[in-house]
């Protein structure tokens, strides 16, 4: 996370005069639809002739990734509403922040504004903006592992989660609280997606290669141009990493789209019949950046995981009580 973007929070003004897009326009603002910029505007090229994506991305936003119940049947928010919405969400990370009762989050980088067009969520399909109801199965698997994590927590490391372990923090990412870049490289037949969460890097082949059905903690990923935009379909996740719970078979297409010179369109599907009851896509902008991406030195000076282990093994003896 770069030093220089923890923002003051302070609150931004809005710009009046924010476009209504109904449900389906706002769905449509893929790929292939209309997209907020000068359609006429045509993306730099890297020497092969591709789209150049290349650069550092910076995807902050204050937007939602489902849409708020108070804005139920609502795809974008009023200028006044904006302002509210912009206003108290910074008020609570201003609280937050200064709350005793938590360790200091000076380090938290939330955006600070919402997207351009004023969305009510991130969510774009289907069109009430959240996520589909999960499954019967789904809520079976989610139910276990509950019980499991509260009858093992610590019995060892691998009792813990991937990112308590500095192993992942799965991918693709979603805005988050700190370290929300994305940095791209290209070749003519490869594409490479460097997270700064974690230093996560997926190598993207573009030839049409098979993908092996081997379960990877990032799926198997293989992408392609579709005009001048980037598709990358994952599949074959671990059952550890599946997209926000989702099993190992779920699908995600990811899609980017340079629609401007500092700005990419990014859109997520995420597909998986066990899980949820019908797929669902999210779509959020990213901002070109100058500044560099950081090692994210997850274990350096990190002891959690050591102490929650020490901690679990005293208890066990019965020397400390960690439990009420």
């Amino acid at each position: 996370m770069s030093g220089d973007k923890v923002v003051s929070a302070v609150c931004v003004a809005v710009v009046a005069g924010a476009v209504a897009l109904s449900a389906g326009v706002a769905a449509g603002q893929s790929a292939s639809g209309p997209r907020g910029e000068d359609a006429r505007w045509s993306p730099p090229r890297t020497a092969w002739g591709a789209p150049d994506l290349q650069g550092v991305w910076d995807y902050r936003t204050m937007t939602p990734l489902q849409r708020p119940r108070e804005f139920t049947g609502k795809t974008v928010m009023s200028p006044e509403e904006a302002v509210a919405y912009t206003a108290r969400r910074l008020e609570e990370q201003a609280d937050y922040d200064a709350s005793p009762s938590v360790h200091a989050k000076w380090w938290l980088d939330y955006g600070t504004e919402l997207t351009d067009d004023k969305r009510t969520s991130l969510i774009v399909d289907p069109p009430d903006g959240r996520i589909p109801a999960l499954t019967d199965s789904a809520k079976q698997r989610s139910a276990a592992r509950g019980a499991y994590r509260r009858a093992h927590p610590a019995d060892g490391a691998d009792s813990r989660g991937l990112s308590e372990r500095c192993l992942t923090f799965g991918t693709p990412r979603l805005p988050g609280g700190y370290n929300n870049n994305y940095q791209i490289l290209q070749t003519p037949d490869h594409v490479v997606i460097l997270s700064e969460m974690v230093h996560d890097a997926r190598i993207v082949p573009l030839d049409g290669r098979p993908s092996p059905e081997i379960p990877q903690w990032h799926g198997e990923a293989r992408g392609h141009w579709d005009h001048d935009t980037l598709v990358v379909e994952s599949t074959s996740y671990t059952a550890d990493t599946g997209f926000r719970g989702a099993t190992g078979a779920v699908r995600l297409t990811e899609r980017f789209t340079r629609i401007g010179p500092d700005t990419i369109q990014y859109e997520i599907t995420a597909d998986d019949s066990a899980t949820w009851t019908s797929p669902w896509t999210l779509m959020f902008p990213m901002a070109k950046t100058d500044q560099p991406v950081f090692e994210y030195a997850c274990h350096e000076g990190n002891y959690g995981l050591e102490n929650i282990l020490r901690n679990a093994r005293l208890e066990d003896l019965g020397i400390i009580q960690t439990q009420p």
